[in-house]
């Protein structure tokens, strides 16, 4: 039996949604419901939304199942006046229990209690600066938003239970000069409040949705919970491969060259922090992992995928709905052509110093049918530019992809952002995780809560 293939995006046209997909559509709280929500019930799964960008989490969450129930949720972007991203969350989801403010000023007291924390971590040196003498707790780098994750866990009366992260692929293998050491510390420090952790690098476009989009996830689930009670009764390979979370949301196998990688996270934080892997060339963690009581088993693996497979062809507009000014004009052409084409020559530095450069072609334009390539935070402008989509048209026209297909790329419903300028749209997908993995993730996860 091949694994179901996951619901397109809800797309409309002539103001209705398109079967097969009316359902996939339905199921999303559009609308201002959130005082609803954190009127939870027994049966309800409490949820923390951090770094929460416009909602991408909650609504593969909602997709999965009614039982999950945003009751807190955190957004605030420290570069910017417009909080574009925390205006719309509140413009589809309400402004009570939302916070838009700088996470590290906010006391844990006066944040919701969740059964489980959510939350696309940005990706940073995630080093610890110093130890403290007050409550012999760390103190990580000053900035580095992790380590507000850690303090929610640890200075909580009722921390969450589970976790769910996701955070980009490089997370296992940086920094550069110490591989692997970031995640040590991530799983480390998660041992030392007591979880279990599992991970799997996903590409989005392997299990069938369309776009080619690699993340590192996480689930972890607290010491006493049936979870993590089942998880260290396994054998770490078989929950990696056929039980665990990650097993059931996305089959896989072991890959043909893998190499079973069993250690130990030694020492304290900093220790971690200072030592692990040093002077060694490669990263010790793998595409998919398990980690209890700093115990690690990691290896690569292979999808498992048979269903349908969406692709960017399937998800376009109606060329009677493009702006014109997403449209290329052919004097602009020259420069789009040399952007995705390949090159070998000589640059200079602002310093003057002259170094080769080189790079292969890109597909230009881009595939129709197949997954698109990931959408990037520059995606927007009318710009040349050598990773933006662009596709070419029935009629021969060439044009750059609208603020709805990239929604629909990264599976949110039709318009979700468009309070936002065309060119913020495209940056807020760009940030956006594809909410199809957080569903088969939150299916899976549900079952045990």
């Amino acid at each position: 039996m091949g694994q179901k293939a996951y619901p397109k995006p809800a797309k409309v046209v002539d103001n209705q949604i398109c079967e097969p997909i009316a359902k996939y559509s339905a199921s999303v709280n559009q609308t201002n419901l959130f005082n609803d929500a954190v009127k939870t019930s027994g049966k309800d799964i409490r949820v923390m939304e951090l770094f929460a960008g416009v909602g991408g989490f909650r609504i593969g969450l909602e997709r999965a199942s009614e039982r999950y129930k945003t009751v807190w949720s955190s957004q605030w972007e420290p570069s910017t006046k417009t909080q574009d991203a925390s205006n719309i969350y509140q413009l589809r989801f309400g402004v009570e229990g939302h916070s838009n403010q700088d996470i590290a000023t906010v006391p844990v007291e006066e944040m919701a209690t969740a059964n489980l924390l959510v939350g696309g971590f940005p990706c940073q040196d995630y080093s610890v600066a110093s130890t403290l003498k007050r409550s012999g707790g760390i103190e990580g780098k000053k900035g580095v938003l992790w380590w507000q994750i850690h303090r929610i866990l640890r200075d909580s009366k009722n921390p969450p239970k589970y976790l769910m992260l996701e955070n980009v692929d490089r997370l296992l293998k940086s920094p550069v000069k110490q591989r692997g050491r970031d995640f040590a510390i991530i799983l480390a420090s998660l041992a030392d409040l007591g979880y279990s952790v599992e991970w799997r690098v996903i590409n989005a476009a392997d299990y069938g949705m369309p776009q080619r989009r690699r993340r590192t996830y996480m689930v972890a689930y607290k010491e006493g919970t049936s979870l993590a009670k089942t998880s260290t009764k396994n054998d770490a390979e078989n929950w990696i491969l056929e039980t665990g979370i990650m097993a059931q949301a996305f089959k896989c196998e072991k890959s043909a060259k893998a190499k079973l990688n069993e250690f130990e996270i030694n020492g304290d934080l900093v220790e971690v922090s200072n030592e692990f892997n040093k002077g060694q060339k490669n990263s010790p963690f793998f595409t998919a992992g398990f980690m209890s009581k700093r115990k690690v088993c990691t290896f690569d693996v292979t999808p498992i995928y048979k269903g349908k497979c969406l692709t960017l062809g399937e998800l376009l507009v109606d060329e009677k709905d493009v702006p014109a000014s997403f449209y290329i004009d052919e004097k602009e052409l020259p420069k789009w052509e040399y952007q995705k084409g390949g090159k070998s020559e000589k640059r200079v530095t602002a310093e003057g110093f002259e170094y080769n450069y080189s790079e292969g072609p890109m597909a230009f334009p881009d595939f129709l049918d197949k997954p698109s390539r990931t959408i990037i935070t520059g995606e927007g402008g009318k710009g040349a530019s050598r990773f933006k989509h662009v596709i070419q048209t029935k009629d021969g026209r060439y044009r750059r992809l609208v603020p709805i297909e990239l929604e629909r790329l990264n599976m949110f419903p039709d318009n979700h952002t468009k309070e936002a300028s065309d060119l913020r749209r495209a940056f807020l997908m760009g940030n956006a995780l594809v909410t199809g993995i957080v569903t088969a993730i939150g299916e899976q996860l549900l079952k045990w809560i």
